[in-house]
């Protein structure tokens, strides 16, 4: 497997990543498809957009870009997206550890997730192996497709 920086003939694999995360509604904030054009802009709006490709099939992604401007500019955040007939490879870890390299690289000094919600223990357990440190609960703090709320756990590491 190879991560590495999007190329615009990926964008129809990984718009179906993205969408299918969106769907299934207890994961990402984002309400809405991309679609080849909004899906372009997206992707190449980010500081950085990598894909990890096996045999030349997408199977995950990654964004990068700062998690706020001016003073806190040197924080970044990132949203992750595997294939799901993939889940439970590893290729969200290799998907992390490459981000923060690439966030390093870029000058930022912590990544932070914002709204990784509490049911997620999957994402939860990979990133506190990593050495993400917990902020506490939000309580209520994520709308799930269901019309139900969810706490949210933000996550920071010092890069």
């Amino acid at each position: 497997m190879v991560i590495r920086n999007f190329e615009q003939t990926d964008i129809s694999e990984m718009i179906n990543i993205w969408n299918s995360i969106v769907e299934e509604g207890i994961a990402f904030p984002q309400e809405e498809y991309l679609d080849e054009t909004t899906g372009f802009e997206f992707f190449s709006s980010q500081s950085y957009t990598a894909v990890a490709e096996k045999d030349g099939v997408i199977l995950g992604l990654y964004i990068l870009h700062p998690n706020n401007v001016g003073r806190c500019g040197h924080i970044c955040n990132a949203s992750y997206a595997v294939k799901s007939d993939v889940r439970g490879q590893h290729i969200g870890e290799k998907l992390v550890l490459d981000c923060m390299d690439k966030g390093k690289i870029l000058g930022f000094k912590i990544l932070q997730f914002n709204a990784v919600v509490e049911s997620n223990i999957h994402a939860r357990h990979l990133y506190e192996h990593i050495g993400f440190h917990q902020l506490g609960i939000i309580p209520n703090g994520f709308r799930l497709k269901n019309g139900e709320y969810a706490n949210i756990c933000p996550y920071y590491i010092e890069l």
